[in-house]
């Protein structure tokens, strides 16, 4: 343990809170053959201290989705000033479309994952009938009028703890089904020529294609084609085949992951 203890000291561990489009990307995680958020990071950081890097995120988002707060952590061999990693990790990251917005050094105990007690999401739904153009890519656009209170009193049904087997991915590699969804609130924004639905879902951890799953069935329930109690019904038959239709990646956004002491502040 002292011989590890020793190789440890030289290793100081740093959290970077990260911005990405992910539009450009196969997801976070790195890919053998396809461009990555992970992947474009741990480059950037070859060019800082040659030789082979391996961070660790929060959360591991989808294809096409993006982040504002993901948080990740990597150990490097030098005492790097946080401003100036940061600065100097933005130079290597470019013309990537991703940014670190903070970097702080941390204990070697903090694990970007394992660490967290609280991730956030936001999902952006636009009702308007003309194209998006300025922000192609970013929102989910239906050009269905969608009736916000209805969608509310759907979500109430899935605050709390539950088996939420009816809104995970078949392929989902949690252990469990079972979670507890602390918060789904919904604004409602005007824009020009339409409006802007915001969901934002607050949870300890989510399972996988969770968010999307929820937000495809809150629509359909906002459209009318569902009753508020139908997403009861659906949650309780915990049957994937009872979910609604799940919405696209590029609405969603990783906006913030909560740690017993932030290691930002």
């Amino acid at each position: 343990m002292r011989g590890r203890a020793r190789y440890r000291a030289f290793m100081p561990r740093y959290a970077l809170k990260i911005e990405y489009d992910g539009g450009p990307f196969a997801g976070w995680q790195r890919q053998a053959d396809q461009p990555s958020v992970q992947g474009a990071i741990e480059a950037a950081l070859a060019r800082l201290e040659p030789g082979a890097h391996t961070i660790a995120a929060a959360g591991r988002t989808d294809a096409g989705v993006h982040a504002t707060g993901q948080v990740a952590h990597a150990d490097l061999t030098k005492n790097w000033d946080p401003f100036r990693l940061c600065e100097a990790l933005n130079y290597h990251l470019k013309p990537n479309p991703v940014a670190i917005v903070a970097c702080a050094r941390v204990d070697e105990d903090f694990h970007a994952r394992f660490s967290a007690n609280e991730r956030r999401y936001l999902f952006r739904l636009v009702s308007r009938r003309a194209p998006m153009v300025l922000e192609r890519g970013t929102v989910w656009q239906v050009q269905n009028v969608l009736n916000a209170d209805a969608m509310r009193e759907a979500a109430a049904y899935l605050i709390g703890h539950h088996d939420f087997t009816t809104f995970r991915a078949t392929m989902c590699q949690a252990k469990s089904p079972v979670k507890t969804l602390d918060e789904i609130t919904l604004e409602e924004v005007e824009i020009p020529h339409g409006t802007e639905f915001r969901f934002t879902l607050r949870a300890r951890s989510f399972l996988h294609n969770q968010v999307r799953s929820i937000v495809g069935t809150l629509e359909r329930v906002g459209a009318g084609s569902w009753a508020p109690e139908d997403v009861a019904k659906a949650l309780a038959a915990k049957d994937r085949s009872a979910c609604g239709p799940v919405s696209p990646p590029h609405g969603l956004y990783l906006t913030g992951v909560g740690y017993p002491q932030d290691p930002f502040c």
